[in-house]
């Protein structure tokens, strides 16, 4: 999507793909900078890894903590600094909202996962002032952990660990349940039926339709899977580094295109 990004806007620009193991974060980071790259993104699992790795944190990064974009630039002196970004906060309510065109503020809303992509969503929620979010992860200590952080961030948020008794107007997927073909669903719906969910989002995009967005089709939600996430936490970085408006409608083209052969 970036490179097709590039090419709409006229820009000798180009966007690659490198696998870097965990433990060579840093030195890639920094291989970047002495290449002079432009800028970074960072998928899991090395947003959380990042932080302590840049030279600067954008507000986004420090109020979501966690970089998934690094942009290089230079300073007074001339030093070339990283400066980390999370643009992922942002694309997930932008999605949402246009995907499934839910209103968070007021929204009782039931969320899957409490990893890194969990825990921003969980609290860039708890910013957009949903009236009740109910946390659910295979590790109890972890979305015990996040929910003391939005009662003492967000204490307007009704926040809970577990499955909520009545309907909720979403249901957010953060886990990886759903990347492999033998994968189930996430949810136990013994403890939860899907019909209770308005909405069901998975932030997953490949494939196009998990089980869990399968049995919510059925059940009779709206559904959505993460592509417009992917996308737009990509245009806000094309943003970052170029300094121009991001060209949205071709990114998504170009993604739905790799992704989905459309």
């Amino acid at each position: 999507m970036h490179n097709a990004a590039f090419a709409a806007l006229g820009l000798n620009w180009r966007y690659l793909a490198f696998e870097v193991d965990p433990k060579n974060l840093r030195a890639a980071i920094e291989g970047a900078r002495a290449m002079n790259f432009t800028g970074l993104n960072l998928t899991v699992p090395h947003k959380l890894l990042a932080v302590d790795m840049v030279d600067e944190l954008d507000a986004s990064a420090k109020i979501w903590g966690a970089v998934n974009t690094i942009k290089f630039t230079s300073d007074a002196a001339g030093e070339i600094r990283a400066v980390g970004f999370n643009t992922d906060a942002d694309a997930i309510v932008t999605s949402l909202r246009e995907d499934l065109k839910v209103e968070l503020r007021g929204a009782k809303v039931l969320l899957l996962g409490a990893g890194g992509a969990g825990r921003t969503a969980a609290l860039k929620l708890a910013a957009e002032k949903v009236a009740e979010l109910f946390l659910v992860n295979r590790t109890v200590t972890k979305a015990e952990v996040i929910a003391g952080e939005i009662m003492e961030q967000f204490p307007s948020v009704r926040v809970s660990v577990g499955y909520p008794k009545g309907d909720v107007d979403l249901l957010l997927n953060a886990t990886s349940l759903g990347l492999k073909s033998s994968d189930g669903s996430p949810l136990n719906e013994k403890q939860f039926l899907l019909r209770q969910s308005r909405a069901v989002y998975d932030m997953i995009y490949r494939p196009s339709e998990t089980p869990l967005l399968q049995l919510a089709k059925a059940a009779g939600c709206k559904t959505a899977n993460g592509i417009g996430m992917l996308v737009q936490q990509g245009a806000a970085a094309f943003e970052i580094w170029t300094g121009q408006s991001a060209p949205v409608a071709v990114m998504r083209r170009a993604v739905e295109g790799s992704v989905y052969g459309v």
